[in-house]
């Protein structure tokens, strides 16, 4: 019986050590791409600084499209209307995010086609080099912004740094632009969320008052106006209303 086992083991270290060999022999016999890493011979140091500072913008890419864009605005309009309905997970996020995007890309589109034409493609054509395409990037957001943004809240970080506030928006600099275009960007959200929240409120409001009279004190108000609230904002178009109020928020 030990024999049996010994032959069979023997049989099957065999087999792999054949079929091992054949994959090494065909392994051997395939040209596999070559890769070299040079370090220091024929770059210059000013090469490889705009590379670095090219893929630290890349990096960088999200947080300027989701800050110096209408995508702060848009985003936090529909998440007030997730919960204005009471359906915490439905859209889910990723659905809401998505949508936020593509309306972002509406809005920006104008800024977005002026910085393809001015800078993105004179840069690809070798035209302007790269601090000229980042100037011109710059020119465009700022334009967008500007139109925008509160005087209070660019007032407020000269108030807080104690520097004179220009006599023109144009001569703010882009790091006091930025926060001061996000904070204002997040007041008029919150407004457009608090109007969104009056009418389900008032609904909420009657639900729990009915109930009450009822005597049905135990059961959870949220529960009946769940089906009401769904009804009132399928039968208003509430989606249409909600995503024509941003958009008409940026004219």
């Amino acid at each position: 019986m030990n024999i049996k086992k010994l032959n069979l083991k023997f049989m099957i270290s065999s087999l792999l050590l054949l079929i091992s060999g054949n994959v090494f022999a065909q392994a051997s016999n395939m040209n596999l791409p070559g890769l070299s890493v040079n370090f220091g011979q024929g770059t210059d140091l000013v090469d490889t600084m705009q590379v670095l500072i090219l893929f630290t913008l890349l990096s960088l890419a999200p947080a300027f499209i989701i800050l110096c864009t209408s995508f702060t605005r848009i985003i936090v309009v529909l998440s007030f209307m997730r919960q204005a309905i009471g359906t915490q997970s439905m859209p889910p996020n990723q659905l809401l995010v998505g949508l936020a995007l593509f309306l972002s890309m509406f809005v920006m589109m104008p800024t977005g086609k002026n910085i393809y034409e001015k800078s993105i493609t004179p840069y690809m054509n070798k035209t302007i080099n790269t601090s000229q395409a980042i100037a011109g990037i710059e020119v465009e957001l700022r334009a967008f912004m500007q139109g925008q943004v509160r005087k209070a809240d660019i007032g407020l970080f000269y108030d807080v740094t104690g520097e004179p506030a220009p006599n023109d928006i144009n001569d703010v600099p882009i790091h006091f632009l930025i926060p001061a275009f996000i904070i204002s960007e997040l007041k008029t959200a919150f407004q457009i969320g608090f109007l969104l929240y009056i009418p389900f409120l008032i609904l909420d409001m009657v639900v729990a008052s009915v109930l009450m009279a009822m005597g049905m004190m135990m059961l959870p108000p949220v529960i009946i106006s769940m089906p009401f609230k769904l009804l009132l904002f399928v039968l208003v178009d509430g989606w249409q209303l909600v995503t024509g109020s941003i958009l008409r928020s940026f004219n």
